[in-house]
C-alpha cells in the first residue's frame, strides 16, 4: 500500500503539476514573444515582466516532470528554460569595461563636471513620499552629477533644498501635466537648452536638458523618463507612451540618456521596439545582472521587475549599476556610470 501512494503521489501529483507549471512558463514565453501591437492585451504586460521569474519555475516543473517520468513534458521544459536563458543570459554577458581613465576620474575626491565621465541616478519618489534626506545623502555619497526624479510632489521638492541637494546639483527642471506631480532633472553642471518636455508624450511632461561632455567637445541631451503604468484601463495609453519614446530616435545630432520610471521591462516588446537600433539598455550592455527596482516597499519580498532603466545612446557607454534601496518609495533608485567616447 505504501508503494502504491508513492507510486500514484510521484505519476499522478507530480506529473499533473510538473504540466500545469510547464503551462505558466509557456504562456509567460508567449507573452513575452508577442509583438508590440500586441503588447496591450490586458494583464499581458504583467505577465511578459515576470519572465525571467519563470527560469526557477520551469526547473522545478522539470525535476518533477523527470520524478514522474513524463519525458514530453520534460522535453518541452527544457525547451522552455533554454529559450529563456536565451533571452536572459545578455545581462548577465559581462560587456566592455570603462576604460582607466574613467576609474581616475570617477576617484577625484570631488567629481569633475566638464570630463567624459558622470555617474547618474533616477528614482520615483512614489508621489513625493520618499525619503528628501536620504535622496541627496545617496547623491552625495555616490557623487551623482545628473538626478531624475519622478513623481515629485512640490512638498518633495521643498525637503529636497532644505536636505541640501543644491550644494550637490544646483541646476534644476521640473515640469508637470497635472497639478499633484511633476518629473524632475537636477545637475551638478550648467543645463543648456533646458526644456520642460521633449518627449510630448500622453502620460506626462519629461524634462530634458543638454549637459557639456569632455570640455565642451560635445554635449549630452538628459530626459527624466515617466511612462503610463500598464494597468486595467490604460494597457493601450502605457504602449503609446513607451513607443513616445522612439521618436527621439529621429533626432540624429542628438545624444541622448533617458534614465527613469519606465514601467516595462527588456521583456516588453514595446521597449525593446522603442530601442530601436540606436539606444541600449544600460545594464543588459554592462552584462552584470538585472537591476531589479520594484517593488522596494515590501520586504522580506524581492524586488520583482526592472522597471527603471539607464538607456544610453550610440557611442555612450553606461556600467557600475547599483540599486539603493530609499525609505518611502516603491521603487529602488538606480545609480549607473556613463561614459561619452
Amino acid at each position: 500500500m505504501a508503494k502504491f501512494r508513492q507510486s500514484f503521489l510521484v505519476k499522478h501529483v507530480f506529473g499533473w503539476t510538473a504540466r500545469l507549471l510547464a503551462l505558466a512558463s509557456l504562456l509567460a514565453l508567449a507573452a513575452r514573444a508577442c509583438p508590440a501591437w500586441l503588447s496591450s492585451i490586458p494583464y499581458l504586460p504583467d505577465l511578459a515582466a515576470l519572465t525571467p521569474w519563470f527560469i526557477f519555475l520551469s526547473l522545478l516543473a522539470l525535476i518533477l516532470a523527470l520524478m514522474a517520468s513524463r519525458w514530453f513534458t520534460a522535453l518541452v521544459l527544457i525547451a522552455a528554460l533554454a529559450l529563456n536563458v536565451y533571452w536572459q543570459y545578455p545581462f548577465y554577458q559581462e560587456g566592455s569595461e570603462l576604460n582607466g581613465q574613467a576609474d581616475q576620474l570617477m576617484a577625484l575626491e570631488h567629481p569633475d563636471r566638464y570630463d567624459d565621465v558622470a555617474r547618474v541616478m533616477t528614482l520615483n519618489v512614489y508621489k513625493g513620499q520618499a525619503d528628501a534626506d536620504q535622496v541627496v545623502k545617496t547623491v552625495s555619497e555616490n557623487r551623482v552629477e545628473v538626478l531624475a526624479l519622478q513623481e515629485v510632489s512640490k512638498d518633495f521638492v521643498d525637503r529636497l533644498h532644505k536636505a541640501g541637494i543644491d550644494r550637490y546639483l544646483p541646476h534644476e527642471q521640473l515640469s508637470t501635466s497635472s497639478k499633484e506631480y511633476a518629473n524632475g532633472l537636477w545637475t551638478a553642471a550648467p543645463m543648456q537648452s533646458p526644456s520642460k518636455d521633449d518627449v510630448g508624450s500622453r502620460s506626462s511632461m519629461m524634462p530634458a536638458a543638454s549637459i557639456d561632455f569632455g570640455r565642451g567637445k560635445t554635449n549630452v541631451r538628459f530626459v527624466s523618463v515617466h511612462t503610463t503604468s500598464p494597468q486595467p484601463g490604460s494597457w493601450n495609453a502605457w504602449r503609446r507612451s513607451v513607443s513616445d519614446l522612439g521618436k527621439l530616435r529621429k533626432h540624429e545630432h542628438t545624444r541622448y540618456v533617458l534614465l527613469g520610471d519606465f514601467n516595462a521591462t527588456y521583456d516588453h516588446a514595446v521597449f525593446r521596439d522603442m530601442l530601436g537600433e540606436r539606444f541600449s539598455d544600460g545594464a543588459r550592455q554592462a552584462g552584470h545582472g538585472m537591476s531589479m527596482t520594484w517593488p522596494a516597499n515590501r520586504a522580506p519580498l524581492p524586488r520583482l521587475v526592472a522597471i527603471d532603466h539607464v538607456v544610453v545612446d550610440r557611442d555612450i557607454r553606461a556600467n557600475r549599476l547599483q540599486t539603493i534601496t530609499i525609505d518611502g518609495s516603491d521603487h529602488a533608485a538606480l545609480l549607473a556610470t556613463v561614459m561619452v567616447e
